[in-house]
């Protein structure tokens, strides 16, 4: 027979250590702030790197060449009326450093491929995505990642405005950096871009700053975004609560919403002293949780259940509880700790928003089996703590038929 472990004598401890959490994150949310993304507040993000070009392309034909950097491999697209219509490839695999590169590339007729670092690797380069890359007389150059030796802090003294926030993408001479600006009513994009943009030129030079990706977003979408987002979860909550509801008891229901906030504000105080940005990638992972959450509690809930109808010599509803934890213990972790395997890969093998999704995800996964045996549990016991054998069981099969 499974051996029956007392989980109960872990709800009191469990809850005072969860309600010290959350006190802790709603701290934090006042004092320290949720470091939203342009999803929910307005403003401009733009991702830099500072590094020296490894080469300057520029073109003097009638045609008209438009270079693309993707997928191994560097395209020249020709077209115009002077010209055959056609694409020249150079793959990396043939052409792997940067001279062979502008040998081959400086055999297309009026393209001149002017080299600075000749040894580098043509897998590792990348473009300037605020500029042109249709080619001309005004040089296009080409950049190298894992080669800056810029920090935070330049960054941040290059641009010295306090409305300004700066974080490192990545680590080492692989990092790339992360600028988010706050807006005004009436601000204009270009001008805020430029106004960034112009301070790192004077302070790197022109040439030595690329622009990876910008993003932007007015405030009439971030508030938007905001409010179809707070109806949305408490849409889920709602929804979630009349399911439980309906197909178990009032406390049990209420018990599973307990439990589903409890993880809901365990990643937000994570998120919030964690520094880890709040975009709808994230949301997406609390709403994930949600679901994973409340799947591992009515589990739990049904098997509760089943024992009121088994254990009709039980004096007390806390062994009832505990041989339905004990019997869905080896279930919960184990449900938990696969899923967790896949997640963890995401987060090892992964960058940028997938990697905050993930690391939220683990976060919500271990709160959620936490919370799916001692929150939501230690509520039901706390509602049923006057529980007797004789009404208990039958007012119970009443509830459930």
């Amino acid at each position: 027979m499974k051996r029956t472990i007392s989980f109960n004598k872990g709800f009191i401890p469990c809850t005072i250590i969860s309600a010290v959490i959350i006190l802790f994150g709603i701290v934090g949310v006042f004092t320290k702030g949720i470091n939203f993304g342009l999803d929910f507040k307005p403003g401009l993000i733009e991702e830099v790197r500072v590094a020296e070009p490894v080469a300057e392309i520029t073109y003097d034909g009638a045609a008209k060449i438009a270079l693309d950097l993707s997928a191994g491999q560097m395209d020249l697209v020709i077209t115009g009326t002077s010209a055959n219509n056609e694409t020249r490839s150079f793959n990396f695999v043939v052409y792997n450093t940067v001279a062979l590169l502008a040998d081959g590339v400086n055999k297309v007729d009026g393209v001149n491929m002017t080299v600075k670092n000749g040894s580098y690797d043509t897998t590792k380069l990348f473009l300037n995505s605020a500029v042109s890359t249709v080619l001309s007389n005004e040089a296009l150059y080409i950049y190298p990642a894992g080669t800056s030796e810029i920090t935070t802090d330049d960054i941040r003294e290059a641009l010295s405005e306090d409305n300004i926030a700066i974080k490192q993408l990545g680590s080492g001479a692989d990092a790339s950096y992360q600028i988010r600006m706050g807006i005004n009513e009436g601000d204009v994009q270009n001008e805020l871009q430029s106004s960034v943009n112009e301070k790192l030129y004077s302070k790197f030079g022109k040439e030595n700053v690329a622009i990876v990706k910008t993003d932007f977003i007015g405030s009439g979408m971030s508030k938007s975004t905001t409010r179809k987002s707070i109806v949305m979860f408490i849409c889920v909550i709602v929804l979630i609560w009349a399911y439980a509801a309906i197909r178990f008891h009032w406390d049990f229901a209420l018990g599973s919403v307990i439990a589903l906030l409890h993880d809901v504000l365990i990643m937000i105080t994570f998120i919030t002293w964690s520094g880890m940005e709040f975009s709808v990638t994230v949301l997406a992972a609390v709403l994930t949780i949600v679901g994973y959450s409340i799947n591992a509690t009515v589990v739990i809930l049904d098997r509760i259940r089943y024992n009121l109808k088994l254990m009709t010599d039980a004096k007390k509803f806390n062994d009832i509880l505990n041989k339905a934890l004990s019997d869905t213990f080896t279930r919960s972790v184990l449900t938990t700790v696969t899923t967790l395997f896949a997640v963890l890969s995401l987060f090892i093998f992964t960058t940028g928003s997938i990697k905050d999704f993930s690391l939220a995800l683990i976060v919500g996964l271990i709160s959620g089996m936490y919370s799916s045996i001692f929150i939501s549990s230690a509520f039901i016991s706390l509602s049923r703590k006057n529980w007797k054998p004789e009404y208990g069981v039958h007012h119970s099969l009443k509830n459930v038929e």
